[in-house]
């Protein structure tokens, strides 16, 4: 059938008027015998993506693309310095997606490095890259430690927020996001009540949260990251050579003895994350290309003394060791902006 203007105006409304019926009715599950067609449900669902689908974010394949191919060119491009990010999380979420994946739980990650490494940077790749409209999304759901959860003496609330806010997401959309940022920030016990609900088939009303994303990112074990690698570079290894495995530990340990949202945390405990990974600290070549690529995004190719003058400003190495940038990548985006834009008023 050939859809005109005014056809999809007025076949939207209609939708609209059935969009509950159309959202929560399973034609698999009803028969002719309770007085609807399958056929005439099946028409629901083709007349939803036709109308009201294409004129508002719905919970299907279009508003939802999952391109893990997409987020894996982006990281290609984007990010520096960080091999260990590029191989789990794709490999992660390419298992996440496959149609034969017989996961029972979600896909529960989390982030952890020194600030300028690229956590905030990967998650909202993420998002960008597995729903139309990003971050925007209303699928996507993103808490801010100091911002949301501040307060130890109100725990317990937080709690029921978290355990209200899942579960009304998941309803809504089983491929949810939940992106947690400032973990290290937040109150110790925060997450109790999203152990259980992550934990294998433990949603209630019989919800399907197989199919979400949780995504946790922390400042925390940067220290320890940062020791582990120096180590293993002063030993003679390459960076480009090293593995996971050298940090898991670390991290799993760190997360659970260090002040902050996992403290003691059962979502540890329960072993509910699979996938702790690190964001190696950056040296000065990574910086390097970070400058690169923000001058590339304005069309601007500059000479290689702007690029080193440019590092000589905002470089400061870590005490420790001297070997990786304390703000690594962070303020990268407005200091070349800031260059271009003072390079078009002098021209």
């Amino acid at each position: 059938m050939h859809f005109t203007p005014m056809l999809y105006i007025s076949l939207y409304f209609l939708a609209l008027s059935f969009k509950d019926v159309i959202c929560f009715f399973d034609p698999v599950s009803l028969t002719v015998g309770v007085g609807v067609g399958l056929g005439a449900l099946t028409g629901f669902g083709v007349l939803k993506d036709q109308t009201y689908c294409r004129l508002t974010e719905c919970c299907n394949e279009r508003s939802i693309p999952g391109d893990v191919y997409k987020l894996k060119v982006m990281i290609q491009k984007r990010l520096f310095g960080q091999h260990i990010v590029k191989q789990q999380l794709i490999s992660a979420l390419e298992a996440h997606f496959n149609p034969r994946s017989s996961s029972r739980k979600p896909l529960v990650m989390s982030f952890h490095g020194t600030p300028g490494t690229g956590k905030n940077f990967v998650a909202d790749m993420i998002a960008e890259a597995l729903y139309e409209k990003g971050i925007k999304s209303r699928f996507v759901h993103k808490y801010t430690g100091r911002l949301d959860f501040p307060l130890q003496k109100i725990v317990g609330s937080y709690n029921e927020r978290i355990y209200n806010d899942v579960v009304t997401g998941i309803t809504d959309c089983p491929r949810s996001l939940f992106i947690f940022d400032e973990v290290d920030k937040m109150p110790a016990g925060v997450f109790e009540s999203l152990a259980s609900l992550v934990d294998y088939n433990a949603l209630p009303n019989k919800l399907d949260g197989s199919k979400a994303i949780f995504i946790f990112l922390s400042n925390l074990a940067g220290v320890q990251i940062s020791d582990q690698l120096a180590k293993m570079l002063k030993n003679g290894e390459l960076r480009e050579n090293i593995k996971l495995s050298s940090f898991e530990r670390i991290l799993q340990k760190a997360s659970y003895n260090l002040e902050g949202g996992f403290k003691k945390a059962g979502l540890i405990e329960q072993h509910v994350i699979d996938h702790f990974i690190p964001f190696l600290p950056l040296e000065k070549q990574h910086v390097h290309q970070c400058i690169s690529a923000e001058f590339n995004k304005w069309d601007r190719r500059p000479q290689e003394q702007v690029i080193e003058d440019m590092l000589k400003k905002v470089i400061t190495y870590d005490r420790e060791h001297g070997l990786f940038s304390t703000a690594g990548c962070k303020t990268i985006e407005k200091k070349v902006a800031t260059e271009v834009w003072i390079e078009k008023r002098l021209t």
